[in-house]
């Protein structure tokens, strides 16, 4: 049995679900899940399907050929399709935080993650006892403001070798360049604290203790070039007190932290993600 993941956007018009569905079956495949959406006010129709397939004579190239030929090009679509059995490339940047760094390979060694870590990349070494721990290649990329192009190219060159599709920033506290971003559009996935009211700095858990916050709230999104500006993937809260210390704080924003990356990491791999205008679509 074979499997495809189709993602589809395009200008709303009519009969494009039905135009795709009788593909599907013209080349003999079973629609096992079909979500969609219209963006009324952009006029903007989306859409995420799975496919089994049981015919031997398999192969995906020719379907997408076909695909582009027969729907895509009449409907001027944007489009992938994914089989089953490619799983992306996740490189980690980390600095010295573990919390999320644990927390991921710990998911990805129980098999809850569908994809591969080819690698990860710090501009410091703290961290490289965990990534042996794992068995997972780590490289020490200098990031200063008097290596900064250095390190950029040397990142550049790593992800390249490793055929890296996505990359994580696991607390990895240096501004991505707009050189890579521009390589990764919409492939770079970031976690960060996002209060009501928000406190930039070094310290925002202690900021928020001073100033009596009920709620602490974390955000993970794709990175652009307008920082922490990027399409949003996942968010979630949790309630704090008078009654919690600061280390209470920093606990309770670790938890959201590790919860919210691996839900990020899981919708991005398992390809339910389309990013339009600055805004995520989610197929959940």
């Amino acid at each position: 049995m074979q499997k495809i993941t189709i993602l589809i956007h395009c200008k709303d018009q009519k009969a494009i679900i039905a135009s795709v569905t009788n593909y599907i079956a013209s080349i003999d495949g079973n629609i096992i899940y079909l979500d969609q959406h219209v963006d009324a006010n952009e006029n903007v129709f989306f859409m995420r399907l799975e496919c089994e397939f049981t015919f031997k004579n398999w192969n995906i190239e020719a379907i997408k050929n076909d695909f582009q030929t027969k729907l895509a090009s009449p409907f001027n679509m944007t489009w992938a399709m994914y089989t089953q059995d490619e799983k992306p490339k996740m490189a980690l940047f980390v600095s010295k935080y573990d919390h999320c760094l644990y927390d991921i390979l710990g998911r990805h060694s129980a098999g809850e993650l569908p994809l591969e870590i080819p690698l990860i990349i710090s501009n410091h070494k703290d961290l490289k006892p965990v990534a042996d721990r794992f068995n997972i290649p780590f490289h020490y990329v200098p990031f200063t403001t008097d290596t900064k192009a250095e390190g950029e190219q040397k990142q550049l060159d790593l992800l390249k070798q490793y055929t890296i599709d996505f990359i994580v920033l696991a607390r990895y506290m240096q501004i991505i360049t707009p050189k890579l971003i521009a390589q990764y559009p919409n492939q770079i996935i970031n976690i960060h604290h996002s209060f009501l009211p928000a406190f930039p700095g070094a310290k925002p858990y202690h900021s928020a203790f001073k100033r009596g916050v009920k709620i602490i709230g974390t955000t993970s999104h794709y990175v652009t070039e307008e920082l922490d500006e990027g399409p949003i993937i996942e968010q979630d809260i949790t309630r704090v007190t008078h009654s919690h210390s600061i280390e209470n704080f920093i606990m309770k924003g670790r938890d959201l932290e590790r919860t919210v990356l691996a839900r990020a990491i899981k919708l991005h791999a398992e390809r339910k993600t389309i990013v339009y205008d600055n805004k995520t679509i989610m197929f959940l």
